[in-house]
């Protein structure tokens, strides 16, 4: 039997799976993901360090191909991840600057110049984007506004999975659900933009070529196998965008389907035969991306999500993590049982959770977060709650958004990534929105959509549909509670007034010490 490996770069940590042909995991290896921030002048601004992210990535490799006896039988590879952060390499492969990262606000200038020169609506209707300072095109922006011989030396400017692929196989290429992170894919005719390339005065030979999902780009490099133990018959198979890969795993690559991913960003997708570069769509703070199924589209509403949970845990938590430690039980399972002790509502607590800004619909960089409703007996109970609560009520307002731009109502939701495994998270999600919430088998569907895309270019699989028939199940699914439905009705119109009562406040905060 054929072994697949899935390669996902998280902004969290770096993982390796390898898959059976059904699905199921035969080995995984991992490595945290190291943000840095350099510049003691500029505190806020993040990086990835190049280095870094490929030491990670082989040491995840090796872990996981050292606990696989046959190793021959690893037939091919995908890599996935976050999207838009790239990277500058001169004619011999060498990195000139690091990733500039997502977290990273120093484009806000080039983003609110150039968009405000070609139009927010321009630039969605030819690339599907909305107007957001991390992607790419911005980045490279920033670099000719600052470092303009770095620009002048690059050979090709590759986003971060095409850097790896890079690494591993020599090939330099990118995919059209990556391409779409830029602000500079067509994405009518999935070729670069002439238009907004002419517009930024961006060199299309400065891009690399955009091919689909599942193509294969060669085998392993010798020294990518020594360094990584896979053998050199490995097929380094285009994969693409975390979420297009995590969609593909849980079979929404139809348009009767409807994803939420939750991990760091909450993501909502749906699948489309043809670019919705509507109207409705764009002032709904809607992205159109390719899916890296064949000939698909989706449609994506998307905010800041699990990043925040994890402050929570971090900041707020010490004492659930003694307890887990003195307990030798997990602290997620203690905040998890504080959260389902606390009333729906949460005491009148409410959450904004706009760490690193707002998403759809809204699509503002300078919003931040706040608790609202704290008085002398507020518990951490309900603290915790509240802040779940608020990620749902988030979920609720890009559904309703995404909804309204589709045109039709959410059918089947599947609901996969970490916060999918939280039973209160995923109750909660379902209340709150009043909708039947299934989640799959899978516990990490974003390395097995890339290990999918490599069995499609190893031809173990003959297309989605197949595959998609061979590797899911459905692990639980979530009714509404019919008894909290007319409160959180109520509460969510209180957490809907929350963005527009504090965009003033925001604002002055943003400007003294976010810039």
């Amino acid at each position: 039997m054929a072994l697949l490996l899935g390669i996902d770069l998280g902004s969290t940590s770096i993982k390796a799976n390898i898959y059976n042909e059904d699905g199921s995991l035969a080995s995984g290896g991992s490595r945290p993901t190291e943000l840095f921030h350099p510049d003691n002048n500029h505190p806020n601004w993040a990086v990835w360090e190049p280095d870094n992210i490929w030491e990670a990535v082989k040491g995840a490799v090796s872990d996981a191909v050292k606990k696989v006896d046959a190793k021959h039988d690893i037939k091919a590879l995908a890599v996935t991840g976050f999207g838009m952060d790239g990277v500058p390499i001169d004619k011999n492969g060498k990195w000139l600057y690091p990733f500039i990262s997502w977290h990273c606000p120093r484009t806000e200038e080039q983003c609110n110049r150039w968009s405000s020169e070609v139009g927010s609506r321009n630039i969605f209707m030819i690339s599907g984007k909305q107007v957001m300072p991390i992607d790419t095109v911005y980045r490279i922006l920033w670099m000719r506004d600052n470092y303009p011989d770095i620009l002048k030396n690059t050979y090709k400017w590759l986003l971060i999975e095409d850097y790896i692929n890079f690494m591993l196989c020599g090939a330099v290429a990118t995919d059209y659900s990556m391409a779409s992170c830029t602000s500079l894919f067509d994405q009518k005719n999935r070729k670069w933009s002439d238009e907004l390339l002419g517009r930024a005065e961006i060199d299309i030979s400065l891009l690399p070529e955009p091919i689909p999902s599942g193509t294969v780009l060669g085998n392993i490099t010798a020294h990518a196998s020594m360094e990584t133990g896979l053998p050199q018959t490995v097929k380094v198979v285009l994969g693409g965008h975390d979420y297009h890969c995590a969609a593909l795993a849980v079979g929404a690559f139809v348009p009767q389907t409807v994803m939420s991913i939750n991990g760091t960003w909450e993501m909502i997708l749906q699948s489309s035969i043809l670019p919705k570069l509507e109207e409705a769509v764009f002032k709904n703070g809607i992205n159109v991306e390719s899916h890296v199924a064949k000939d698909m589209y989706n449609i994506v509403a998307y905010s800041v999500s699990g990043l925040m949970y994890d402050w929570l845990r971090n900041t707020l938590c010490f004492e659930e993590k003694a307890e887990a430690a003195k307990n030798n039980t997990s602290d997620w399972e203690i905040i998890r049982k504080k959260a389902a002790a606390a009333p729906a509502g949460s005491n009148g607590l409410f959450f904004a959770p706009y760490f690193s800004g707002a998403g759809s619909p809204h699509i503002d960089n300078r919003a931040t977060g706040a608790f609202i409703g704290l008085t002398g007996t507020t518990d951490k109970n309900c603290i915790i709650r509240s802040v779940i609560e608020a990620l749902n009520y988030q979920f609720r307002d890009m559904l309703e958004a995404f909804e309204s731009a589709s045109g039709m109502p959410a059918g089947k939701i599947v609901a996969t990534g970490g916060a999918a495994r939280n039973e209160v998270w995923t109750q909660n999600k379902a209340d709150i929105t009043g909708k039947v919430i299934e989640v799959p088998g899978v516990q990490e569907a974003t390395p097995l959509g890339a290990a999918i895309l490599a069995g499609i270019g190893a031809k173990i699989y003959k297309d989605e549909q197949e595959a998609h028939l061979k590797t899911y199940s459905v692990s639980a699914l979530y009714e509404p509670n019919a008894d909290n439905k007319d409160a959180y009705d109520d509460y969510y119109a209180i957490y809907k007034s929350l963005y527009q009562e504090l965009k003033n406040i925001n604002n002055s905060i943003y400007e003294k010490f976010r810039k």
